[in-house]
C-alpha cells in the first residue's frame, strides 16, 4: 500500500531531455460545487485512461495541492510529441473535456467557477538533476527509475553534467561501405 523508503541517497534514472507538464486547477467559489466537482474527478480519469496505455506516453504524475483552493499535477512525458497526440487524439478524455469547456465558452456560459491551468517544459539533458535522500521512488526517480546517487555524482554539479550514452557508432562495415577495404576511417581508440 504505502512505498517503502529506499535507505541512503539516490537520484533519478533520467536519460536524455525530460518533458514535464503541470497541469491544475483553481477552485475560485467553494459554493460552486456542481461546477469544480466535475473538474476535480477528470484528472483522475485522464490518469487511469493514460495507465491503461502506457505507450500514449506518460511515465509517471504526482498529485499535489497548493492550497484549499488550487489542485495539481505533476506528469513526466516521454516526449512532447506524445503529449501533444494524447491531448488531441479525439478518442480520448482530454479532448473531449475541452471541448465541452471550449463550447460552453464559446457561449458564454462559463461562470467563472473554476480557473484551469497547465504549463509545459523541454528540460534538456544537462539541465536537470535530482537528488532523493531516504525516499521511495518518487516525482522524476518514479517516472524514469531510480540510481544509486554515486552513478550520476554525489555533487549537483555532477550530476548537471550527466550525459546519456551516445549513439553507438555504426558497424566497420556499414562505415566503410563502398570503399572495398572494410576496415572504416577515423576510427580512435579514445573515442
Amino acid at each position: 500500500m504505502f512505498a517503502k523508503p529506499l535507505p541512503g541517497r539516490t537520484t533519478a534514472a533520467a536519460e536524455g531531455d525530460v518533458v514535464v507538464l503541470l497541469i491544475g486547477m483553481r477552485i475560485n467559489h467553494f459554493w460552486a460545487v456542481h461546477h469544480w466537482v466535475p473538474v476535480v474527478l477528470a484528472m483522475p480519469r485522464m490518469l487511469r485512461e493514460l495507465a491503461k496505455d502506457p505507450t500514449r506516453g506518460l511515465l509517471g504524475h504526482v498529485l499535489l495541492t497548493a492550497s484549499p483552493r488550487t489542485y495539481y499535477v505533476v506528469q513526466y512525458w516521454e516526449s512532447k510529441e506524445k503529449l501533444y497526440a494524447y491531448a488531441a487524439a479525439p478518442d480520448m478524455l482530454h479532448h473531449r473535456a475541452w471541448s465541452i469547456i471550449n463550447r460552453k465558452d464559446r457561449a458564454g456560459k462559463l461562470r467563472r467557477h473554476v480557473g484551469l491551468w497547465h504549463e509545459s517544459y523541454i528540460v534538456p539533458e544537462g539541465s536537470y538533476e535530482a537528488i532523493y535522500f531516504d525516499m521511495p521512488p518518487f516525482g522524476l526517480a518514479a517516472a524514469t527509475g531510480v540510481l544509486p546517487l554515486e552513478s550520476r555524482g554525489r555533487r549537483a554539479a555532477d550530476r548537471f553534467a550527466h550525459r546519456s550514452s551516445a549513439p553507438a557508432p555504426a558497424p566497420a562495415a556499414e562505415a566503410s561501405a563502398g570503399t572495398g577495404t572494410g576496415t572504416g576511417t577515423g576510427a580512435s581508440a579514445d573515442r
